[in-house]
């Protein structure tokens, strides 16, 4: 039976992240105070007498305060099961910044001045720490629980078609989310489902009537429409919560928004995590700050792989060369030249064994050294470090036409590396496939993410190279 006291486990939550909070902040008063000062040349100083100030205290409870009613208001607290925890936890990461805003405001309201900056960094790493292995200790052990059958989410499905096949396939790939399906109700019974059939939607009243259910998820097909309202009215006259799994979901985002015009309900199935000015603006400060840092750090490398293709064939040092990038704009994207000057350079594709390339071209393509000068792209605003790869024109024409939903992927900037490199899907492969990763990717963005992209392009293998022909 699924457990009724969720309120009272929020409740609690809160309360405890309030004493996590308040605790991060003392530890780094201690930290900073008892070990940071030994040192420093000229010790504490005055911040260890604002430290000791009673004030302090004050200022650090109101702002563990202010912040649990903030993870409030973002919904930290939602006990859905499917809110997963790196969301929270980002969540969590970008509450707490704003948070040492708040604090140092509410210090200036005091007039506590010559404060330390060591503690506000330190307030911020141990009090996000705290929260988080907090959560990752509590999912440990829902998971723990859900193993033995204990606080599972017990389910009705209604509906025995390809939406319900879906729904319980799902399921089985998570099982950590901790639902049962006791059975389902369909007009007849369906071989392979897994689960046990209650019979036709005539038996939903006498299921509704059994006090282990706790959820309804409808997955009618579209030409069992009309037994919605008579669903939905049994969910409700029962009080049992209802989900549905929509027969159209192939064509919805990962994520999508609901908009209401007067009494219309509209749905925004080709909406991004980046039409929040927001998101955009977080992606594009990492691109700029992640770009600058990354061509001083390759600087030499750059210089020495310019003079080597210089010195390898005649010809440009740089191939630019026209690309598709965000809202269908072309642009032209920079690489090391790696390949002799050739006539197919707009269309083709190349191959690892391709006779025009150098032979100092075939090195700077095995370590992905050419694709250095796409940094200076990500520079100017024409890509990103981590999204879709840009494709030359040619191809965007003729994949439009082929491959359903390929423009998607123009609605964000393409990056130097992705979700489907980093999966093998680069060069000469299956388009569809990419295609299929890039979508998931702009539906699903996280910073946290495209931090992992990153790193596994790094140190998980072959870089950004997508064996593009010049």
């Amino acid at each position: 039976m699924l457990e009724k006291n969720q309120r009272y486990k929020s409740i609690l939550s809160g309360l405890l992240d309030v004493v996590l909070l308040f605790a991060g902040f003392l530890l780094a008063n201690y930290v900073r105070f008892n070990y940071v000062r030994f040192f420093e040349p000229g010790g504490a100083g005055p911040a260890l007498h604002v430290a000791q100030d009673p004030r302090n205290l004050l200022a650090g409870a109101a702002t563990a305060l202010l912040l649990v009613v903030v993870y409030w208001v973002a919904g930290i607290y939602s006990n859905s099961r499917l809110r997963g925890l790196s969301v929270r936890c980002t969540r969590i990461a970008v509450i707490n910044a704003g948070g040492i805003l708040g604090f140092v405001f509410i210090l200036y309201l005091m007039h506590l001045d010559d404060y330390s900056r060591v503690v506000l960094a330190l307030f911020y790493c141990f009090s996000t720490a705290l929260v988080v292995a907090k959560r990752m200790i509590r999912r440990w052990y829902d998971r723990a629980r859900r193993r033995k059958g204990l606080g599972l989410r017990h389910i009705l499905l209604v509906g025995g078609g390809k939406s319900a096949a879906l729904y319980l396939r799902a399921l089985e790939h998570n099982p950590y989310y901790g639902f049962a399906v006791d059975g389902y109700l369909a007009p007849m019974e369906e071989p392979g489902f897994g689960v046990p059939y209650f019979g036709s939607y005539e038996k939903l009243d006498t299921c509704l009537e059994n006090p282990l259910i706790d959820e309804v998820v409808v997955a009618l097909e579209a030409d069992e429409i009309q037994m919605l309202p008579r669903t939905f009215a049994a969910c409700d006259k029962h009080g049992t919560r209802i989900t549905m799994v929509p027969f159209y979901s192939d064509y919805l985002p990962a994520r999508p928004t609901i908009d209401v015009l007067d009494e219309c309900k509209l749905i925004n199935v080709r909406q991004t995590p980046f039409d929040n000015i927001l998101n955009a603006a977080v992606k594009r400060g990492l691109d700029i700050v992640g770009s600058l840092l990354l061509i001083v750090l390759t600087s030499p490398v750059m210089l020495v792989t310019a003079i080597g293709v210089k010195l390898s064939s005649p010809g440009p040092v740089i191939f630019r060369q026209e690309r598709i990038g965000l809202n269908k704009k072309p642009f032209m994207m920079y690489k090391f030249r790696s390949m002799r000057v050739n006539a197919r350079q707009e269309t083709g594709w190349s191959t690892d064994y391709d006779p025009r390339k150098t032979r100092f071209g075939s090195l700077i393509r095995k370590f992905s050294l050419d694709e250095l000068p796409q940094f200076f792209n990500v520079l100017k605003g024409d890509m990103s470090l981590v999204g879709p790869r840009p494709e030359v024109p040619f191809h965007v024409e003729h994949f439009k036409e082929e491959i359903p939903r390929y423009l998607v992927r123009q609605q964000v900037r393409p990056g130097c590396t992705g979700w489907a490199q980093i999966h093998g899907l680069r060069g000469d492969t299956d388009i569809a496939e990419r295609i299929r990763y890039d979508i998931w990717y702009i539906e699903n963005w996280t910073v946290a993410l495209d931090i992992k992209i990153i790193f596994r392009t790094v140190f998980g293998g072959k870089m950004i190279n997508d064996e593009k022909i010049q």
